[in-house]
């Protein structure tokens, strides 16, 4: 069994649970003002915020962004309970490192072309493939000045974008609000089947699935043929209620219809619970949904949805206090046996151009094991994948011969420099209308 503490568990229902002392998440109080219609184990959930009731008519809006043509679109990939940045990217040459890590230090890897100190971890050579063809842009030690290695405080400001206890937006959602539209709530989605924090908006629409051909509704005494029909009938009566005079029923109307648009855009990809599509890469094959979950979001990419934004958790724990030597390349090979799988399918759709794909996780570990794990760290170790990244280190290794006072890592990039270039570069948004806290903070090259 692997130990970890569970400071960091997060509720169902799309919203994270709130630890005692810690910032209310973003998201938070969502739920009272959410478009929410929800399957039982089936995860079809479209999220709104602001004034739901003035809402227009959005019956074509998926439609209508359709017809704007193809935007990039960003996956946001998390490594939930704080990455080991230090077997990723070992220095197995550095006498502290081994003296440090006398049980956990890599002993060798594949070299890392952008750093001689440094080897690949073996149950990263996907990723390292990828680097090798300059599709990985590293950043060896992300994090921020003052690291609070609380999982929830440090995981909120990465989410948030800022340094702010108090903020209720995601970083992504308040791009979304500011390129996206208020009828078209497959601009954000969540594959998960809840509400990712970093895509919470203010104003536009966002979606929750948990697989493409794994979504519907749940209606009491309802199935087989009278299914079929109440769905629809359902989402008709909802959008004939549009313009209801009454807040309650205008609510629920759009709740109805809102949900019938994902659903109706989504048919086209699965029927009962099967998948319609055929996935262009062989991606790994598991009990964990990970892998399914990236196939069909390269599908619904390929079928033309007017995605912008999407989020994704990684499989498995990340939080190695123990046992990480026997847990940990397990979730690095199937996560990026799983993003190689992934590229490759958007490769071969002829997609590529358009994705770039960030994994991050709250923060890295102590640099020094504990006997079988490791502690919460500062720094950690971040990927910008895709066929336009820029292929380049962002920052630098700081080494371990001069950690901070508490034995981490020296941060070398600020996570909020690179959501600026991510906003600016990737999404032409202003940064500063964006990322409250990030002036001054300089923005990587992210592009070839």
């Amino acid at each position: 069994m692997n130990t970890c503490c569970n400071e960091h568990a997060r509720a169902s229902a799309g919203l994270p649970a709130i630890e005692p002392g810690m910032p209310e998440p973003a998201g938070t109080g969502l739920s009272r003002r959410s478009l929410l219609l929800r399957s039982a184990g089936l995860g079809l959930a479209v999220y709104g915020a602001g004034k739901l009731a003035k809402l227009p008519v959005f019956e074509s809006g998926v439609a209508h962004a359709q017809a704007g043509g193809p935007n990039t679109v960003l996956l946001n990939v998390f490594l939930d309970g704080g990455l080991d940045s230090l077997s990723v990217l070992a220095p197995v040459e550095d006498a502290t490192y081994q003296r440090l890590r006398p049980k956990l230090a890599l002993k060798d890897g594949r070299p890392f072309s952008e750093d001689s100190r440094l080897r690949w971890h073996p149950s990263v050579n996907a990723l390292a493939d990828l680097h090798a063809e300059g599709k990985v842009s590293v950043l060896p030690a992300v994090g921020y000045t003052g690291a609070d290695q609380s999982h929830f405080t440090s995981r909120h400001f990465w989410e948030v974008g800022a340094l702010d206890a108090n903020l209720r937006t995601g970083w992504l959602g308040r791009v979304l609000d500011r390129v996206g539209a208020a009828d078209n709530p497959l601009q954000g989605v969540s594959l998960d089947g809840q509400l990712a924090p970093s895509l919470a908006t203010a104003r536009n629409p966002v979606a929750a699935i948990d697989e493409p051909e794994d979504f519907g509704f749940w209606a009491p005494g309802a199935w087989g043929p009278a299914m079929d029909n109440a769905v629809p009938a359902f989402t008709n009566i909802g959008r004939s209620l549009l313009g209801a005079s009454d807040p309650a029923i205008a609510q629920a109307a759009q709740a109805a219809a809102f949900a019938g648009t994902v659903r109706d855009a989504l048919a086209p990809l699965g029927k009962d619970g099967k998948p319609l599509y055929a996935p262009a890469a062989a991606y790994p094959q598991s009990t964990d949904a990970f892998p399914k979950r990236l196939s069909g979001f390269a599908a619904m990419l390929a079928a033309g949805l007017p995605i912008r934004a999407a989020s994704l958790r990684a499989p498995g724990t990340w939080d190695t206090h123990a046992n990480q030597a026997e847990t940990m390349p397990k979730n690095l090979q199937l996560t990026f046996d799983s993003l190689l799988a992934f590229q490759r399918d958007l490769e071969a759709r002829g997609l590529a151009d358009r994705v770039l794909t960030l994994v991050w996780s709250e923060f890295g570990r102590r640099a020094a094991e504990n006997g079988s794990g490791t502690d919460h760290g500062a720094a950690g170790v971040g990927f910008l994948i895709g066929t336009r990244a820029a292929g380049r280190m962002i920052g630098e290794f700081p080494g371990v011969d001069k950690l901070d006072n508490q034995g981490n890592l020296r941060a070398t990039s600020d996570f909020r420099g690179l959501y600026g270039a991510l906003c600016g570069d990737w999404f032409g948004v202003d940064p500063a209308a964006v990322l409250p806290d990030a002036r001054g903070i300089g923005k990587p090259v992210i592009l070839k």
